[in-house]
C-alpha cells in the first residue's frame, strides 16, 4: 500500500507539473499570437464575422495576391470558427508579403508543436487514466470481496458462539441432572436398606414366635394326654378325649397365621433386594452414559472455542487487509480527481481538436503557396 500511494503522489506530482508548464506554454502561445497579429485582446476575441468585417474594409488597399489569400483565410475562419485564421486575415493585406509569409510559416511552426505537445499529453492521460481505473476496479472489487468475507467470518463467529453457549448449557443440564440421580440413588439406597433390614428382623421375630407356639403345643399336648390316662374309671368327662392342642389345628390358626406372615417378609426383603440391585444398574448406567456424553460435549466445546479464536484471528487480519485496501482505492479516487480536469475532454474532443488544428494548417500551407505563387 505505501508503494502505491508514493507512486500516485509522485504521479500527481508530475501531473501537476505538467499542467503547469501546458498552462505557461498557453500563455506564451497567447503572446505568439498577440505579437503576430499586433491586436488587441479586445480584437482578437471578434467574433469571426467582425473580423471578416475589417478585411473587407481594407482589401482596396492591398495588392490582389495578399487580398485573395486574405478572402480565403477569412473565409476557412469562418467555417472552422478559427480565431487564429482570423487574426491573420486581417494581417494578410495590412502587412507586406515577407512578413505575412513569415507569420505564416510561425503558425505552422507552432500548430505542429501543439499537435505533437497535445499528442504527448494524450499518451500520457491515456496510459495514466487506464492504469487508475484498472487500480480503481481493482481495489474496488478487492474492497467487495473483503467485505463479504468479513461478514460471513462474523456470521461464522456468532454462529460458533451460540454453538459454545448450548453446549455449556448442556453440560450444566447434564451435571444437575447427574448430581440429582446421586441424591435420589442414595435415598433409594437407604430406603431399600431400611426395607431389607426390617424384613429381616421381622422374619427373625416371626420365626422365634413360631418355635415358641410349637414348642407349647407339643408340651401342652403330652400333658392332656397323662391327664387323661389318670382319671378315675367312671368320672365323668369334662373334655374330650384327645390331646389339647389349643387352636393350631383350625383353619387360619395362630401357627399358620405367622408362618404366613414370616412368608411376607421373606418376599418383602427378596423385592426390596432386587429393586435395589435394578435400581443401583440404571443408575451405574445412567452415571456412565452422562461421563461420555460429558466428556463428548466437552470435546465439542474445546473444539468450538479454539475454532472461534483462529476465526477471530482471521477476521483481524481480514479487517487490517481492508483498511489497507480502503486507503489505496481512496488514493486512486483522489488521483482520479487530479486526472480530470485535463485529462476529460469538457469541451471538444481530442479528435475534434485535432481536426481542427490539422484543417487550419493545410489552410495555412495552401495560403502560402498562394503566396508563393504570386
Amino acid at each position: 500500500m505505501a508503494d502505491l500511494t508514493t507512486t500516485c503522489q509522485k504521479k500527481a506530482g508530475d501531473f501537476e507539473e505538467r499542467k503547469k508548464l501546458r498552462g505557461e506554454e498557453l500563455v506564451a502561445l497567447g503572446e505568439a499570437i498577440k505579437a503576430i497579429s499586433e491586436i488587441s485582446g479586445a480584437s482578437l476575441a471578434q467574433t469571426v464575422k467582425t473580423a471578416s468585417a475589417l478585411v473587407q474594409l481594407r482589401t482596396d488597399a492591398a495588392n490582389p495576391a495578399q487580398a485573395q489569400v486574405a478572402r480565403f483565410l477569412q473565409r476557412e475562419a469562418s467555417s472552422l470558427n478559427s480565431r487564429l485564421l482570423s487574426a491573420l486575415a486581417e494581417r494578410a493585406r495590412a502587412d507586406p508579403m515577407g512578413k505575412v509569409k513569415q507569420m505564416i510559416e510561425q503558425l505552422i511552426v507552432r500548430l505542429k508543436d501543439q499537435a505533437k505537445e497535445e499528442t504527448t499529453k494524450k499518451g500520457w492521460c491515456d496510459a495514466e487514466m487506464s492504469t487508475n481505473k484498472a487500480t480503481r476496479e481493482e481495489k474496488s472489487d478487492a474492497v467487495s470481496s473483503l467485505k463479504a468475507e468479513i461478514d460471513e467470518l462474523e456470521a461464522h463467529i456468532s454462529k460458533l458462539g451460540e454453538e459454545i453457549a448450548s453446549l455449556s448449557g448442556e453440560l450444566t443440564e447434564l451435571d444437575n441432572a447427574t448430581s440429582e440421580a446421586t441424591s435420589l440413588r442414595q435415598k433409594e439406597e437407604a430406603k431399600n436398606e431400611a426395607t431389607v433390614k426390617e424384613a429381616k428382623e421381622g422374619q427373625d421375630a416371626v420365626a422365634k414366635a413360631v418355635m415358641v407356639l410349637k414348642d407349647f403345643y407339643a408340651k401342652a399336648g403330652q400333658s392332656t394326654a397323662l391327664l387323661q390316662s389318670s382319671e378315675l374309671h367312671g368320672a365323668p368327662p369334662v373334655f374330650g378325649d384327645e390331646p389339647y392342642t389349643g387352636m393350631q389345628k383350625a383353619k387360619g390358626g395362630v401357627v399358620a397365621m405367622l408362618e404366613v406372615i414370616e412368608s411376607d417378609f421373606s418376599r418383602m426383603e427378596a423385592e426390596a433386594t432386587a429393586s435395589e440391585a435394578a435400581s443401583k444398574k440404571e443408575f451405574e448406567s445412567f452415571v456412565e452414559e452422562s461421563k461420555i456424553t460429558k466428556a463428548e460435549k466437552s470435546k465439542e466445546v474445546e473444539h468450538k472455542t479454539s475454532s472461534k479464536q483462529q476465526k477471530k484471528s482471521e477476521l483481524i487480519t481480514l479487517q487490517a487487509d481492508l483498511q489497507g485496501t480502503q486507503k489505496e482505492l481512496d488514493a486512486a479516487e483522489v488521483y482520479f480527481e487530479k486526472l480530470k480536469p485535463d485529462c476529460l475532454d469538457a469541451g471538444p474532443s481530442y479528435q475534434e481538436r485535432k481536426a481542427r488544428r490539422e484543417q487550419e494548417m493545410k489552410d495555412l500551407k495552401e495560403a502560402l503557396e498562394m503566396l508563393d505563387a504570386a
